[in-house]
């Protein structure tokens, strides 16, 4: 079976591209998969993997600006990170985080994401650290509030700024749905 890997920002996906992208994350969160979060994987670099049945796999990093140690960080945070249930097991996980830690290595400060349990086997594997300190947000409304419900989620990898200070915590800028 030959396999495809195409990375491609969001701008240059056809309509039909970005059809089937939502349907494979829609059809891999069974029903948990909303339009805000769809939103949170769009204007960045998406990974696709197809397959002899067509697209296998995905994922986007896309940018996010995050506060550390007093200054603004560039973090390419990753998401949408989904694989069709009949390829699952087979490394095309691997192969859309490869593709999307290379972005994150080579263009942003640090790589960010939030993991399910299933999911933090993966990140784990391919040295993404569970983050040890705070996360925050910056809500327009309250200003910048504690999400300890995302301390046991969130993972980084160090870039272009090398390691963060656990000492230090993570102010994640806003967004509608999920913050992380």
């Amino acid at each position: 079976m030959s396999i495809r890997v195409r990375t491609a920002h969001t701008a240059d996906l056809t309509p039909a591209e970005l059809d089937a992208v939502r349907g494979l994350l829609d059809a891999a969160f069974e029903g948990d998969f909303g339009d805000e979060d769809w939103d949170h994987g769009l204007g960045g670099v998406h990974a696709l993997v197809h397959d002899g049945s067509g697209l296998a796999a995905h994922g986007a990093v896309v940018m996010r600006r995050v506060r550390h140690g007093g200054r603004w960080w560039r973090a390419g945070y990753v998401e949408n990170v989904a694989v069709r249930a009949d390829a699952r097991r087979t490394g095309l996980g691997a192969r859309v985080m490869s593709e999307l830690e290379r972005v994150v290595d080579r263009a942003y400060d640090f790589g960010a994401l939030s993991a399910s349990d299933e999911g933090a086997l993966l990140y784990t594997s391919r040295g993404w650290r569970l983050w040890d300190g705070q996360v925050h947000a910056l809500s327009p409304l309250d200003g910048i509030v504690r999400l300890p419900e995302e301390e046991h989620s969130t993972y980084v990898r160090p870039a272009l700024a090398g390691s963060l200070d656990p000492a230090h915590e993570l102010v994640f800028d806003w967004r509608d749905g999920d913050v992380l």
